[in-house]
Parts: structure tokens; sequence; C-alpha cells
């Protein structure tokens, strides 16, 4: 398999950096590696610290940056495709299947939706991020008035959802309120799930079929918190089948935590319904959801 073209990961320092070292804070705030993987990146040069060979050893100061020179490395096989669902002069919305990550991250750089797209359309850029997992429409721009117009626009853009939820819900319709911020987990340090410190986050969930111990929800996503719409349906005590990291209540889970990133469950992104920016034109897309999801009446 063909290595990648290596990344470069920015990190602007905060206020917790002052005082610590240059391995001490990698250590301590990226803990994916280990502090020898730490040591042996910065002897071999990768890292930079306000644009200098950083040595370890340095006392941070908050604002300044710190440059990770990842080089080339193998990914993950991801699927290569996606659907085009609509095209114009303007924008671009495409359906992503499965397994493919949105935008680069978490070990992914090119095998993402963004580098298949810019393969033929490489002006696009995208208006928002689905979890990796997650299939469906995920809107592209095409301009850069385009992109600012549809971005003042996005809370009033309809977003609606496909979920397997476990378990049978009971309500014919939940209007979930619950605010999301970082709270513990037991792998990454913090992760985004309910938190009664966190941002206001709404959606409304549906019940469109309950089957033996599980029910299909249609969400409407009425704001754009991180792993919304799984946290609220955890937190309503329906989290998704076979999601790894969300239980019941909207927490991570305690019992083998997952990562943000692990599949398993099946969340499908199915219409988007907005005012095109330039015609005005009312743009009603949806885009085929996985036989898992379809209501089976």
């Amino acid at each position: 398999m063909a290595i990648n073209r290596g990344y470069s990961y920015r990190h602007v320092l905060d206020q917790t950096s002052l005082g610590q070292t240059t391995l001490g804070y990698l250590v301590r705030n990226f803990a994916h590696s280990t502090e020898p993987e730490w040591q042996a990146r910065l002897e071999a040069g990768e890292v930079l610290l306000d644009n200098q060979p950083a040595h370890g050893h340095e006392r941070l100061k908050p604002g300044s940056v710190l440059v990770w020179n990842r080089p080339g490395w193998i990914e993950e096989a991801t699927p290569q495709s996606f659907d085009l669902i609509f095209q114009d002069a303007h924008i671009l919305v495409v359906s992503k299947p499965s397994g493919l990550p949105t935008l680069p991250g978490a070990g992914f750089y090119e095998n993402t939706l963004l580098s298949l797209v810019q393969l033929e359309f490489p002006e696009a850029r995208p208006l928002h991020r689905l979890g990796r997992a997650t299939s469906g429409l995920v809107l592209f721009a095409r301009d850069a008035s385009t992109a600012s117009a549809l971005s003042q626009n996005w809370p009033r853009v309809h977003k609606q959802y496909l979920a397997l939820g476990s378990g049978l819900a009971l309500s014919p319709s939940y209007d979930i309120r619950a605010s999301i911020g970082l709270e513990d987990h037991p792998r990454l340090g913090k992760v985004h799930a309910a938190s009664l410190n966190g941002k206001v986050a709404r959606s409304i969930a549906r019940p469109v079929e309950r089957r033996l111990d599980s029910t299909v929800f249609e969400v409407d996503l009425l704001t754009g918190r991180p792993h919304q719409i799984r946290i609220h349906l955890a937190f309503i005590g329906h989290p998704l089948e076979g999601d790894p990291l969300y239980a019941a209540g909207g927490l991570p889970r305690l019992d083998q935590p997952g990562l943000p990133g692990d599949s398993g469950y099946w969340l499908h992104a199915w219409q988007l319904v907005f005012e095109h920016p330039v015609t005005g034109v009312r743009l009603d897309l949806t885009s085929p959801a996985p036989e898992i999801l379809r209501p089976l009446l």
C-alpha cells in the first residue's frame, strides 16, 4: 500500500502550557503516543516550537506554536467512492458511505471524502462534517461567497437523520435539550458528552418503527454539537445500537470504552432542505438510507 505525503499538525499553546516542558506537554495532551515515541520524534527533528527544532526540555508559554511534521504513513483502508446528489456552479451535495472520514484527522489524511471530492472538484470545501461511521449527505461550497452565505444561513438548514437506537421507545416524540461539553474518558482524557456545563444543544427525535429490542428514529438536528445525535439518543436511554462510545445517559461507556471514530452503529444523514444561496430556489435533497434503517411498514 502507498505511503501518504505526511502531515503537519499545528497546535497553539494555551494557559495550561505555562511552565511545562515540551516533552511533558506532548505526553500529557496527546496520549495517543507514549513518552518514548514523542522523545524519538523530538530527536528526529519532527517537532518545532515557534519554527525552531524542539528538544523536549524547553519551558513553554501560552501563545507559542507547536508543530509536529509527521512523516508519511500507510493509512487504514476506507471506501473510495461517493454519490453525487446535486451539482451546479456554486454548490455540491454528495452522499458518503459509512467508514469514510469527511476530513483529515485521527490517522487519516488522504483516505477522506474531502480528498475524493477534490479530485473532481478541487475548489470544493465542506460546510459541515459527518462522523466516520455516519453515512449520508454532505454539503460543499464551490466558491468563497457561497460558503459565506451558507455558513450564515446554516442554522436555518433543515437536517434530518435516521438512526437505529437500542431498546423500545415509548413516546411519540422526544424534544432533547441536554447540553454537550467535555467529560472524562478513560482512554482519551476528555470527550464530548452530555454535560451540565456544556453548550446548548437540541434535537427532536421521533420513533418511526419499533422492533423487537430496538427503535428506528428520525432525528431533526437543530444545533450542531459534536456527536450530538449519538449523545442525545443515549441521554434519553436509547444509545445507538452498537455504539462503542456512549452509554445510556449520554456519558462515555465505562466497560471497554470505545473511541469517537469507532464504528458499529447505524446513523444516516438522509435529508437536507435549504434555500440555494444564489438562485433562491428551495432544495429538498435526500440520500437513500442503508437497508437496516428503512422502516419495514
